[in-house]
């Protein structure tokens, strides 16, 4: 649907939706953050009119009281405190550093990360984790539970999920209850169907691991993959 008939209170919502937040002005913004204007204003006129009285600056907007916002009509206390929230959260995240991603270099630093979620169990998970291309995790993700003795992953959700981490390599683990790291035959399998899937979208497989509660396998290091 075209965004221009929509009711203007709708269209900074699906503008989000259809084009990204970088997209929206900050008028838009602070609408979406109200959900609605008065009889007079949409949200974002009204939204408009809110940043000019404190020159377009969301750092002046954070200065003002409760009280100050709520003299603008259609802003009754749940909007003020829903504007001042949005804003302190803002506030927070600036003052937070970015968590360093952690760097994997070698097949003990994975069985590290997934050790604690995998090596107590006593049916088989199969997880992922997904990196960049300097080998720091973005993300990890578990992708199915089985039986005593399998786990089947669909390669699909796998790369689905990989690309919407934007990553550029991942690792997979699956964990052996009964303790044994020998490969099976479709560890084998599902190795290679996940290697030959990445080659074509261009996510290396980095590693396969098989941990167990103390120890684990990895398929780099015995030129398994």
């Amino acid at each position: 649907m075209s965004l221009k008939f929509l009711a203007e209170d709708d269209r900074p919502r699906e503008k989000f939706l259809l084009k990204g937040k970088n997209a929206l002005s900050d008028a838009e913004l602070l609408a979406i953050i109200m959900g609605s204007g008065n009889r007079e204003d949409s949200a974002v006129e009204l939204g408009r009119k809110i940043l000019a009285s404190v020159d377009n600056n969301w750092h002046n907007l954070s200065l003002l009281q409760i009280s100050e916002l709520t003299k603008f009509k259609g802003v009754g206390r749940a909007k003020a405190i829903s504007i001042a929230t949005a804003l302190e959260i803002g506030r927070r995240r600036a003052a937070q550093e970015v968590p360093e991603k952690i760097q994997i270099t070698q097949s003990s630093d994975i069985y590290k990360v997934l050790q604690p979620f995998l090596g107590d169990l006593r049916t088989e998970e199969f997880w992922a984790v997904f990196l960049n291309q300097n080998n720091r995790i973005l993300g990890k993700a578990k992708l199915s539970s089985g039986g005593i003795n399998q786990s089947v992953v669909d390669v699909r959700i796998l790369f689905k999920t990989a690309l919407e981490h934007f990553s550029t390599g991942i690792i997979i683990a699956h964990n052996h209850p009964s303790g044994n790291l020998k490969p099976s035959q479709e560890d084998l399998k599902i190795t290679k169907q996940i290697s030959d899937a990445g080659t074509l979208l261009n996510i290396q497989l980095l590693d396969h691991l098989i941990i167990a509660q103390n120890s684990f396998l990895s398929f780099a290091d015995e030129n398994l993959l």
